[in-house]
């Protein structure tokens, strides 16, 4: 796993052993950033189920501002903050050990992209695009970027339009913007 572009390309970063593990191929992580190039730079991240945080470190080498690094498994958060030091991007990451859920709740704050890479085939998907729009996460003109397995839910949500969606063999990337004539507290 590596960073394809930007100020860190090709840094290789450190990454989970073991079968359970999907990190994102380079091919479909190179179609996600084609796909969303007009809204990186400058961009507030979140980053929901992190693992190992490649996504939202792809956006800060290719000029987002900040991102937001959320996992609830310890050894994920260990392994972002090993790479965050690698990268050094210290003072533009923050890293949380927690559930994306409970960190939505107490949120303040917008984002411009939520990245949304939840494990396939445990129903996260549903309860993180409302958690998205029950709590206002997203900026106005914001998206979500959805990564998910065939076998999982990939269509339109309350509060969300689908606005493009591409699939990879087995796996999906579907972008979400904020419904315009919705109230969406």
């Amino acid at each position: 796993m590596r960073i394809i572009s930007g100020c860190r390309r090709g840094h290789k970063l450190f990454e989970f052993e073991g079968k359970d593990v999907r990190p994102t191929t380079d091919r479909v992580k190179e179609s996600i950033f084609n796909m969303i190039a007009s809204y990186i730079h400058g961009a507030r991240v979140l980053d929901m189920f992190a693992g190992s945080g490649a996504l939202s470190f792809e956006m800060l080498s290719r000029g987002a501002e900040y991102a937001v690094l959320l996992d609830k498994d310890k050894q994920s958060v260990e392994l972002i903050k090993k790479n965050i030091k690698a990268l050094k991007f210290d003072s533009l990451c923050d890293v949380r050990e927690i559930s994306c859920f409970d960190y939505a709740k107490n949120c303040n704050e917008q984002f411009d992209v939520i990245f949304l890479d939840p494990p396939y085939n445990k129903g996260c998907i549903e309860p993180a695009l409302a958690a998205i729009v029950h709590n206002d996460l997203l900026y106005e003109d914001g998206i979500v970027v959805l990564e998910s397995d065939n076998t999982d839910f990939r269509n339109e949500t309350e509060g969300l339009r689908l606005v493009k969606q591409k699939r990879y063999g087995r796996t999906f990337i579907t972008i979400y913007e904020k419904s315009q004539n919705e109230d969406l507290r």
